[in-house]
């Protein structure tokens, strides 16, 4: 038997190394059009940023090593200009020019995916990338060094776009990221998103949301992008991040059958419409297990897969049917990760599916151990069978984990109860006794089951002026800024201010995160209050989710600023004129609401005009939040920044303090 595979990456690699454990005495060709098999692409960008320091450790195989050990004839750059079905044979090009023919038994396309590269003025000038292959890697790493380049422009900002704008910054780059979205990772909701621009931000990265490319133009010293708005952005170097299309040239060029969505169509055994002509990758078109609607993955995991699949049923005659992928990713940006599988809401909103969704907010790893980082994990599901549709998680530790399990459960068809009763691993290192999966699943049943109606933020949005809000956080919590027109009566008080609460119109009630709104909303419903619903996520998805994105800053960030470990410096940071201050300083990492606001306070308290206060937190909201609580109480902002999850904030007492703003009443 003489199978022949076209594409020596991820899938194809994979196939030839299984078909020949398969069938040791076939006679297998791997054909690969570059010069390299088997390479890391999803390693490339780490490898231009220098995380990764040597370039051989991108090569998983050499076309020598992996054809001696699986005594597989490796052909690279030949590329195949043509496919003859009816003969069963291909046309050949080599490197030279030369061409020639082979014939097949069975016969494997794994063409993956081309960048997109939009017909742009401009776009073929000299230093604008896009990074697919080892040849791309190769080009941007000398272009970077060669031209000593210290501003570049990232268009696109999905997954690969914003590890390149990461590794770009450790290389000592200032980064601007276009996007013509409203939002970067276009597979995650906006909510999941705005955690991001918030980080980008701090990070020091100029992000340009809503913004599409016109042109570019070529001077003697660099290119200018300009944009939609009208605004230009000058750079010594961009990189295309627009996205991908499948390489189908191949397979047009042979009538095979292509699907819905513009990719290969294949049957359940990977196999294309003509017989004993197969297929795998980014290039084929699938239908998605949730929906049976065809759709494109372009992942490595499921190329692998496909890979070891589609080996089997070439050898042993499509025996094997591929489950299909529920589009399983994460990425690393900056001191971030984000994690999503299955359906965003956005998605089963598309496709008119009816579905709920929760938000909740946790910790790593239990909060009274060191260094417990904040996690968000979003989980979307039927509203009434519960079944899992999708999850999305952000956060800094223990975010692959979470999702992975998650799904598992719904590539089985796993619900949110599925969740509650899953066993995990506990100790406080490593997370808590109900461990943030688990309660991401109470939530939903809750929902689910009535215990808990619930608001999402943008519903709030919409609706706040036909609603009556209560703030049932503390009385310093709600100094440090609450959604305008709240009420602020903490949950311990509840009991004693029901007369203040209204009957007769839609109550919304929230907190930091939604844990005190559900209990206040328990308290209210146990007295017979039947129109009142708990913010999902609490003020601190509905702050991050409306808080506007800060607009990129003319000035260019020196290449030191920019590779240093530390952002940039505010406005708000103290100059090096500055005297250093004695200061006091505390640490609420990992302290549940209300602990960080009240620590805050008492520390201000404790000191005296003019002496300073250092907190380091793991609760964004201090950050954000302490701009406008200095300026109501008359304390003063010296410093911020963040650092790996943990923000620092140095406040001076000033001279003199007023008390935290009256709590609104009803009238």
């Amino acid at each position: 038997m003489r199978y022949i595979i076209i594409g020596g990456v991820a899938g194809g690699a994979t196939a030839a190394a299984r078909l020949r454990r398969a069938d040791e005495m076939a006679e297998i060709i791997l054909l690969e059009k570059g010069p390299h098999i088997s390479y890391a692409n999803c390693g490339l960008p780490y490898y231009i940023g220098g995380v990764i320091a040597e370039r051989g450790k991108l090569l998983l195989q050499t076309p020598e090593s992996f054809g001696k050990r699986f005594r597989i004839d490796v052909r690279i750059e030949n590329e195949v200009i043509a496919i003859h079905p009816e003969n069963k044979n291909l046309t050949i090009r080599k490197a030279s020019g030369e061409e020639y023919k082979e014939t097949y038994d069975k016969l494997l396309l794994s063409p993956g995916a081309n960048p997109v590269k939009p017909p742009l003025e401009g776009i073929n000038t000299e230093g604008i990338f896009t990074l697919r292959n080892v040849e791309d890697t190769d080009h941007i790493k000398a272009y970077i060094t060669e031209k000593q380049v210290k501003r570049a422009v990232v268009v696109g900002a999905g997954f690969i776009g914003l590890e390149m704008a990461e590794n770009l910054h450790h290389a000592g780059v200032a980064v601007s990221v276009v996007e013509m979205g409203n939002q970067v990772m276009a597979p995650i909701d906006f909510s999941m998103a705005a955690y991001i621009h918030q980080h980008l931000t701090q990070k020091g990265v100029s992000l340009y949301l809503e913004e599409g490319v016109t042109h570019f133009q070529r001077t003697d010293s660099s290119i200018t992008v300009f944009l939609k708005s009208g605004k230009t952005i000058p750079a010594d170097m961009v990189l295309l991040s627009i996205g991908v299309r499948p390489a189908t040239a191949l397979a047009q060029q042979a009538g095979l059958k292509l699907g819905e969505t513009g990719g290969i169509w294949v049957d359940e055994h990977l196999e294309t419409s003509q017989k004993d002509i197969y297929a795998v990758g980014d290039a084929i078109e699938y239908p998605h297990p949730l929906t049976g609607k065809p759709w494109l993955n372009y992942l490595a995991n499921p190329a692998n897969r496909q890979g070891r699949i589609v080996a089997d049923n070439m050898v042993f005659g499509n025996t094997v049917s591929y489950e299909g992928a529920i589009g399983t990713s994460i990425a690393k940006v900056f001191d971030m990760t984000v994690a999503s599988t299955g359906l965003a809401a956005k998605r089963l909103k598309q496709w008119d599916m009816k579905y709920r969704s929760s938000v909740t907010h946790s910790s790593s790893h239990a909060g009274y151990y060191p260094d417990a980082l904040p996690l968000t994990l979003k989980l979307t599901f039927h509203p009434e069978t519960g079944k899992l549709y999708g999850a999305q998680c952000v956060g800094y530790e223990g975010v692959d984990k979470r999702i992975d399990q998650i799904a598992g459960l719904i590539k089985h068809g796993g619900t949110v109860y599925d969740l509650i009763e899953t066993e995990h691993t506990y100790a406080p290192p490593f997370s808590s006794a109900k461990d943030p999966i688990a309660i991401g699943g109470y939530v939903a049943s809750n929902i689910i089951s009535g215990a808990m109606p619930a608001i999402s933020w943008r519903e709030l949005v919409e609706e706040k002026d036909q609603v009556v809000m209560f703030d049932t956080r503390t009385v310093g919590e709600f100094s440090f800024g609450s959604i305008p027109g709240a009420i602020n009566i903490p949950v311990d008080e509840i009991r004693e201010h029901l007369a203040e609460i209204p009957t007769d119109k839609p109550v919304i009630l929230f907190c930091a995160v939604g844990l005190r709104g559900y209990l206040a909303q328990r308290i209210l419903m146990g007295r017979g209050y039947r129109n009142v619903r708990n913010l999902i996520g609490g003020y601190k998805t509905y702050s991050t989710s409306i808080a506007p994105v800060p607009k990129p800053s003319t000035e260019v960030i020196s290449q030191t600023s920019a590779s240093s470990s530390q952002p940039a410096a505010t406005s708000t940071e103290a100059t090096s004129a500055t005297p250093k201050k004695e200061v006091l300083k505390i640490n609420v990492c990992g302290l549940q609401c209300p602990g960080p606001v009240m620590q805050v306070k008492k520390a201000m308290d404790s000191i005296a005009a003019g002496e300073r206060v250092e907190i380091v937190a793991t609760d964004a909201g201090i950050a954000r939040d302490v701009s406008g609580w200095c300026d109501a109480t008359g304390n003063k902002l010296i410093e911020k920044h963040e650092d790996k999850g943990r923000y620092t904030v140095v406040l001076e007492k000033g001279d003199s303090v007023t008390n935290c703003p009256s709590t609104p009443t009803l009238n």
